[in-house]
């Protein structure tokens, strides 16, 4: 474990445990910050992020400092990352500290110039945020919010919003989405559990395309309990069964 410690000089050895410890280390802090913070860096995920990585960078290509002071940093700023988000749930004042109100960038197809100065954005970036929209006419946004996270969120003028089969009172089908239950031959034995089935099931499927289980490339699977096949090095692929 002298690799922990600082040194004059580390051993090649020592400085691949030190990178493997860092990576595992890493990882379990990563999880601890939850997935939001992966996702969207709030501001305190920001400042958070800037830390975290000098802290265990320097130890991780300097020798004489030592990987186990970094990592007591490390935790502690965790601790206090966790109790900061905590507290935001709890204390509206420090929530709306963190985590500000979105501000209107346009409200009726107006611009509000000075909400844009309290965001600090320009003009050319609303507009390129816009055509990302496929917004083509600033007058058929009925509201555009500067979202603390970082994106604006467009809404477009009610007479402007695609038709959907409910305005039309048009009947639809359920909404059914599709998961891989087994990919390159390995089922995944959760999703199977999940909706209630078991590999006698599935191999009863599998047997109308007269292939094993190691022949199947993709297998999908909706809520209708209809499986899509795809075989590896085949011309029959996609049928459902």
């Amino acid at each position: 474990m002298d690799f922990f410690e600082s040194k004059e000089s580390l051993t090649n050895m020592e400085w691949i445990l030190r990178g493997i410890v860092g990576f595992v280390f890493l990882l379990l802090v990563a999880k601890l910050m939850g997935q939001r913070s992966i996702s969207q860096l709030r501001f305190l995920d920001f400042i958070i992020a800037l830390t975290l990585g000098n802290i265990i960078a320097h130890p991780l290509s300097d020798e004489e400092l030592g990987l186990k002071g970094s990592m007591i940093t490390t935790i502690v700023l965790i601790v206090l990352y966790v109790t900061a988000t905590w507290l935001s749930l709890k204390i509206p004042i420090f929530k709306r500290y963190l985590d500000p109100l979105p501000i209107t960038l346009i409200k009726n197809g107006l611009i509000q110039f000075d909400n844009l100065s309290k965001a600090r954005i320009s003009i050319d970036f609303l507009f390129s945020e816009l055509r990302k929209e496929k917004v083509e006419d600033i007058q058929k946004v009925s509201l555009a919010v500067w979202e603390p996270g970082g994106t604006i969120s467009v809404f477009m003028d009610t007479q402007y919003q695609p038709v959907t089969p409910a305005d039309m009172k048009l009947k639809t089908q359920p909404f059914s989405i599709s998961r891989p239950i087994i990919i390159d031959g390995i089922i995944d034995m959760s999703l199977l559990r999940e909706i209630g089935k078991d590999l006698e099931w599935l191999n009863i499927k599998l047997a109308r395309t007269n292939a094993d289980i190691s022949d199947v490339m993709l297998a999908t699977v909706n809520e209708n309990e209809n499986v899509r096949i795809y075989l590896k090095q085949t011309k029959r692929r996609g049928a459902p069964f």
